[in-house]
């Protein structure tokens, strides 16, 4: 990592004076050479940029969310041989690894776990296994435990015989009852960021890629699915598995429940439950477009099919990019395609995170930035420069929000500072939207179409690794900057990445259709009747543009007029319907209060209920909401439980 930052840096000057030359990039060359002197000049600032850039680079820092000594050696493939039992909530059975010394003298690899029973541990020498030394240590309550296995030089592999806890943090299980035919159980996993460890003994960190197979053995009417080439074979409860492109241990997922699928063209095609696997079908139908448009701007998709499986409600986020088979909220599903811009964000993922991955937590940005930006400019392929603008314009709002909100003002900045309290923290809109604004002032000044094909060249040079933001910088400074060294300067760069707030340069997206929408919120509350809004054309963009921009103190009379009108306490779509239980909240306003409990126990998706949770308390409902809590909280994700259990310990 280190090592190509330095060179990077030292043949920048070289590299730029030549493209500025041959771009005629700068003022032409006068006969007494101040157009020679004027482009080494630019050219020097450039390669100055760098190597500060560099120096902010430690080449002995490593993922402080990990006890891998993935330095020393690292797993290169894992196979998994595992039993699923639903009653005990546990998987039980073998992971055996391969792995790669990268120093001659290494004879131990130290592995992360968590909640992991381990039974036995071994270590293939010759073809034949042989038991082998381990130690784990005590749990910590965020990384869980090291263990460190010791081997023989000749060793090659080692295999654990283990099980996971039925409280594993990364696994939900569900019983018949919480699944929507209520006659099977369903299982799903959720890793990102650090929960891998929690159903498989890996070292789980993005800095580490590794490939899988699985053999997964369940319930015979049970369908299991994972992120790798799917089993084609029969529904028989034992199913086969292999992941051949590298990953990210975080990508590691498992899905197995009362599954059926619909194609969607030729390789692509959606997992869900009976009762809504028609609907998002129907939803999800432009996902092939999606793709296209993506390939267009920044090359091939690499990883062979692409399909989708819609979850319980219980699903904690909007989706996860897990590669070849994307996991998603069913309160996408609203039957207008106004919500499939989390499809297109997940898809986008397979050229940002997937194939080139953040390689510490601290620059999540690379992550979610890119792909907020290239689910952005799908959007716009798609369906037109106006609903890019829109979501563009929500966005905004939503950063600004983070912004305000965030604890401390280095969490402001798009690379997070070194003592982050936990790998979940860089996962703000500043990550996604901040890093999407920054490409979008790159974008800006450098021009689309030059843009476009910087970035396609920076997925192909970087597919299948890890970096830092200091890699992105030199190879944005050798590729990008120094063909044009006056598009934009170091202190306005420095201010998207570790500056704290919003830069100067940020755009401020102007939408017509938001324009339209504030001309008829503004007759309406000067006085106007609600019947005169007319919302026929609107789509879910301008219902949140209307609902989010409503002023606080809006009377409970107003807000019964808009609910009499449009029933938006009880509007199906949960961006909506969030949008205005937040107002309600703020509002006091007593009818959507039950439709409110019934939204809280009903969706899981973490986006709404923590804030739900949280304006409960900060509006003097904290025992209301504890109380509805403690009726939901069996039926959500354990990532959500932990999440507002601090909301309601705080409180406490």
């Amino acid at each position: 990592m280190s090592l190509r930052i330095a060179v990077a840096g030292v043949s920048l000057l070289a590299l730029a004076v030549s493209a500025c030359s041959r771009n005629n990039e700068t003022p032409a060359a006068t006969q007494d050479g101040a157009g020679e002197e004027h482009a080494a000049i630019d050219a020097s600032v450039v390669t100055e940029a760098a190597a500060a850039w560099a120096a902010l680079a430690d080449p002995n820092e490593r993922d402080a969310f990990t006890y891998a000594n993935y330095r020393d050696i690292r797993v290169t493939n894992v196979d998994l041989d595992l039993t699923v039992d639903f009653e005990a909530k546990v998987l039980a059975g073998t992971a055996e690894l391969d792995f790669e010394r990268l120093s001659d003298s290494v004879n131990r690899i130290i592995l992360d776990t968590n909640d992991l029973t381990i039974d036995l541990v071994e270590a293939r020498v010759d073809d034949a296994w042989i038991t082998t030394g381990y130690k784990l240590t005590p749990d910590d309550p965020q990384l869980g435990s090291s263990l460190a296995i010791n081997f023989p030089d000749e060793a090659d592999r080692v295999r654990i015989n283990y099980k996971t806890s039925p409280g594993a943090g990364g696994l939900q299980w569900l019983s018949p009852e919480q699944t929507a035919s209520g006659e099977h159980p369903f299982l799903f996993s959720q890793n990102q960021a650090i929960y891998a460890r929690s159903m498989a003994p890996v070292q789980d960190t993005p800095a580490v890629r590794l490939t899988y197979s699985a053999r997964i053995k369940t319930q015979p009417e049970l369908v299991a699915v994972m992120s790798a080439e799917q089993d084609e074979g029969p529904r028989d409860g034992d199913y086969s598995f292999r992941m051949p492109q590298p990953i990210p241990s975080y990508l590691l997922a498992i899905a197995i429940g009362d599954l059926d699928f619909r194609p969607i063209g030729d390789h692509m095609g959606v997992y869900a439950e009976s009762y809504i696997v028609d609907a998002a079908t129907a939803e999800f139908e432009d996902t092939p477009l999606m793709e296209e448009a993506i390939e267009q701007f920044y090359g091939p998709y690499l990883w062979g099919r692409y399909d989708m499986i819609v979850l319980p409600p219980s699903f904690p986020f909007g989706g996860m990019e897990n590669p070849r088979l994307s996991f998603l909220t069913p309160t996408l599903v609203a039957g207008d395609k106004s919500l499939t811009n989390v499809v297109a964000h997940e898809l986008a993922h397979s050229w940002s995170g997937n194939l080139v991955t953040n390689a510490t937590w601290r620059d999540a940005w690379l992550n979610e930035g890119f792909t907020v930006y290239v689910e952005n400019r799908t959007m716009e392929a798609l369906y037109g420069e106006d609903r890019a603008v829109m979501e563009r314009a929500l966005d905004l709002e939503s950063l600004k929000r983070d912004v305000r909100e965030a604890e401390r003002p280095e969490l402001t900045a798009l690379k997070m500072p070194k003592d982050i309290a936990n790998p979940d923290v860089p996962f703000s809109q500043v990550s996604y939207a901040g890093g999407m604004f920054f490409l979008k002032f790159l974008e800006e000044r450098f021009g689309r179409e030059v843009f476009d094909d910087f970035l396609r060249n920076y997925f192909d040079n970087f597919a299948f690794q890890a970096i830092s933001t200091e890699d992105f910088l030199a190879y944005f400074a050798e590729n990008l900057w120094a063909k044009n060294p006056g598009a934009v300067t170091k202190a306005e760069i420095d201010a998207w990445i570790y500056e704290p707030g919003l830069p100067d340069t940020i755009e401020a997206p102007q939408s017509d259709a938001f324009e339209r929408v504030a001309m008829q919120q503004a007759a309406w509350l000067g006085g106007g009747d609600v019947e005169g809004i007319e919302t026929g054309a609107w789509t879910t963009h301008e219902w949140l543009h209307f609902i989010n921009t409503l002023p606080d103190d809006l009377g409970t009379e107003q807000m019964a007029a808009l609910d009499g009108r449009f029933d938006l306490s009880n509007s199906q779509n949960a961006e909506i319907a969030f949008a205005w239980y937040m107002l309600a909240i703020k509002g006091g306003y007593e009818p959507a209060i039950e439709p409110l409990e019934e939204f809280l126990k009903r969706v899981g998706r973490g986006k709404f209920i923590y804030r739900l949770y949280q304006a409960l308390v900060d509006n003097d409902r904290g025992e209301w909401g504890q109380s509805v809590y403690q009726v939901a909280r069996p039926g959500y994700h354990p990532i959500a439980q932990a999440r507002i259990d601090g909301i309601f310990g705080d409180a406490n």
